[in-house]
């Protein structure tokens, strides 16, 4: 075989072979015009996702100051004074609308009370939360002195009241301390005219945390407290209330359906005849 008829010097129909390196210049030429205009895009939509992000952060931080703001007020806010305290791009009214329908179905809510904004408990909640306060009544000195007597004299009639007291006891004085529940009747001590005695119940001993009457405050304890001039006479005492056997043993005890018979009976009688007010 001749040389000519297969080497270079062949026949013109065989083409040379590519060169590796421009070829792969062209498929990086080729590769680059094609992406180069969806790269752009990308970065684009890639920008505006990052602002949309950015601004839905930065609502979700003024929601939060704002939800603060109102939570921690002692009365309803109005928008002059939450755009104070916001940067001047909140949108404070759209900022409301949002809190508002967030807090629409919760166990509080956000209301506009005459142009003010305050977090209030939901309407349907209200039988949840109630509460019956039993606020305590300011005692007459009437019956300050009287309760006292009661107290560290019982079992005591309404006659020795009284005396001790100087003055007429009335309806209104132990009317309070038995609404109070603090003073109740205790029986009928076996003298001529059977008169009722008065004591002190478990209440008043709660009220004033005392575990026995026989713990009330002593003269010492008074004269501490101020409750006793210093100057009192050499032979004045504090009765011992724990030392009622005695008195005790001399009265019939009565039971709660007279007891209340004779409160009755006790009120309409001194309306009848007035006495001394509270």
């Amino acid at each position: 075989m001749r040389d000519d008829e297969t080497g270079e010097g062949g026949s013109g129909e065989n083409k040379p072979d590519s060169d590796p390196i421009s070829d792969a210049i062209a498929a990086l030429r080729e590769q680059a015009a094609r992406q180069g205009p969806a790269s752009a895009l990308d970065d684009a939509e890639a920008a505006k996702d990052l602002g949309v992000r950015l601004a839905v952060d930065t609502e979700k931080q003024y929601l939060r100051v704002l939800e603060a703001l109102l939570f921690a007020a002692s009365e309803p806010l109005d928008e002059e004074t939450l755009i104070g305290r916001l940067p001047l791009e909140a949108n404070i009214p759209a900022l409301l609308k949002t809190l508002e329908a967030d807090y629409a179905e919760r166990g509080v809510r956000l209301v506009e009370v005459g142009g003010r904004w305050r977090f209030e408990t939901a309407p349907d909640l209200a039988g949840v939360l109630e509460e019956v306060r039993q606020e305590p009544r300011k005692l007459s000195q009437a019956a300050l002195e009287t309760l006292s007597i009661i107290a560290y004299h019982q079992p005591v009639t309404r006659a020795e009241i009284e005396e001790i007291r100087g003055v007429a006891v009335s309806k209104g004085t132990l009317d309070l301390l038995f609404e109070l529940r603090w003073v109740r009747p205790r029986g009928r001590r076996r003298s001529p005219g059977r008169p009722v005695t008065y004591g002190t119940t478990p209440q008043f001993l709660e009220y004033f945390g005392l575990p026995s009457v026989g713990d009330l405050p002593g003269q010492a304890d008074l004269k501490a407290a101020g409750l006793l001039d210093a100057r009192i006479p050499a032979d004045f005492e504090i009765p011992d209330p724990s030392r009622t056997e005695e008195l005790t043993l001399q009265e019939d005890p009565m039971d709660e359906e007279e007891a209340h018979a004779f409160h009755i009976d006790f009120m309409e009688s001194d309306e009848e005849t007035g006495g001394e007010t509270t």
